[in-house]
């Protein structure tokens, strides 16, 4: 139970000491109906805030009987702003004699690591080109363009369309890159202006929904490839992932499908049909179950746009086609370039780990080259995105040369791949899981 320490004489109830806890305690508070968290050694109760947090009570919930200060950092970008906000929820602090980090996680490499973000923000890596976004918008709208052009030039005949399909999936892809920035408030000093400018950038660019976008990504960065936290690793049992998870349906005898063979129906299922069948299911219903007509009404602009650009020349059947014919090509593209740092490694339950080993676990990058920036949308820098999330993509190289210097001081694997050994392990590790599916299945 919380204690509280004795006032003394003439003391006011407003100069009363807190009452402070220990972690045996706080860590009974992770129910959805009964939440508390720590941050910087303070105790907050964000059972009812939760529901109004604008990340989504998801991510928040997934911190809850646990110290959240480096995630706290990682994901917002005005702290005076934020604190207000905190400061009615503030019910204490942790007991003296207890470790500011729960679940005995290492204190020394979070340490180092907030030493080596104070470091990132003295070389002003936080600070965004505004050029360079402009810039990457611009060549997004060129290749709109051009793709229009393309068929009002030529014509619509299978040559032209394929070309300007292919040159759309382009565009499009780029375009998810972009909202991405915008979504993790990478880009202005200000949250209100990237959060603005991200239902531009995926509401009218892509016909998707920011706050659907919000509140999956970050469950994804708060817990990357938790089970039942990490919204990307649920695969809705067409996949098993990883080595806990194949050997748990073994076991059971569950066999929705043939595991064995799933880095085969990969190529069937997986890069085709993501972003045409299941994203964009769960993004019109999203909008539609919570009522977000906002971001409903950017979708809708998006979609106006397209039809009105491109029934002329294909009709009202032939535009719907040829929109999820882009959406299918785009649909290989983001599929590959997420996964390849992801779907790879570890794989597991909540291990309770620092923020820092947390992150490095669940990621890899690729090698840096001219292409494979702008292919990925510099999310070749996964970790370092992880552990930054809204730190600009351009100076994401700036500051591998302190994670990795960090990894090797702890002994902790930095992995960094060539693009296509990056690509060929996610259909290795797709093979791996599912060998360890068939033989628990066989034998256990």
């Amino acid at each position: 139970m919380g204690k509280g320490g004795n006032q003394g004489e003439g003391a006011t109830e407003r100069e009363a000491p807190m009452p402070t806890f220990r972690w045996e305690e706080i860590q009974k508070h992770n129910l959805r109906t009964d939440q508390w968290l720590v941050i910087d050694r303070k105790v907050y109760n964000i059972t009812e805030w939760s529901h109004r947090h604008p990340g989504g009570h998801r991510v928040i919930g997934h911190y809850a009987g646990e110290d959240a200060t480096d995630v706290f950092l990682a994901f917002h970008r005005n702290l005076d702003f934020v604190r207000k906000f905190m400061k009615p929820l503030l019910i204490g602090e942790l007991a003296p004699e207890e470790p500011s980090q729960d679940h005995s996680k290492n204190s020394q490499i979070t340490e180092d690591f907030r030493a080596l973000r104070k470091t990132a923000e003295d070389m002003n890596l936080f600070k965004s080109s505004h050029l360079f976004f402009l810039l990457y918008l611009a060549h997004i709208i060129v290749m709109e363009s051009i793709a229009w052009f393309t068929i009002f030039y030529f014509g619509n005949g299978w040559i032209p369309t394929v070309i300007t399909a292919f040159v759309l999936a382009t565009s499009q892809a780029q375009a998810g890159w972009l909202q991405h920035d915008y979504g993790h408030l990478s880009v202005y000093k200000k949250s209100t202006w990237n959060h603005i400018a991200h239902k531009f950038m995926i509401g009218h660019l892509k016909g998707a929904s920011a706050n659907w976008w919000n509140h999956r990504h970050f469950q994804h960065h708060a817990k990357p490839n938790i089970f039942h936290k990490d919204p990307d690793v649920n695969m809705l049992h067409v996949f098993v992932l990883g080595k806990w998870q194949p050997i748990e349906y073994g076991k059971k005898k569950l066999k929705y499908l043939p595991y064995n063979h799933q880095h085969e129906y990969f190529f069937l299922i997986g890069p085709p049909l993501l972003i045409p069948l299941y994203f964009q299911y769960q993004i019109i219903m999203s909008m539609i179950v919570h009522r977000d007509w906002v971001d409903l009404a950017w979708a809708i602009s998006y979609y106006a746009r397209f039809f009105i650009t491109y029934i002329p020349f294909y009709g009202v059947l032939g535009a719907i086609i040829f929109l999820n014919f882009v959406r299918f090509l785009e649909s290989h593209w983001f599929v590959w370039v997420t996964q390849m740092n992801h779907i790879v490694m570890e794989i597991d339950q909540e291990p309770y780990r620092d923020w820092f080993s947390s992150q490095l676990v669940a990621t890899c990058n690729v090698e840096q080259s001219f292409f494979n920036d702008w292919f990925s949308g510099h999310l070749n820098f996964q970790i370092e995105h992880h552990l930054f999330p809204t730190m600009p993509r351009h100076n994401l190289h700036k500051v591998a040369p302190l994670v990795r210097s960090l990894c090797a001081k702890h002994g902790i694997e930095y992995q960094q791949k060539p693009l296509l050994r990056a690509l060929q392990d996610i259909i290795r590790s797709l093979r791996q899981s599912g060998q360890l599916w068939l033989d628990a299945y066989l034998h256990k």
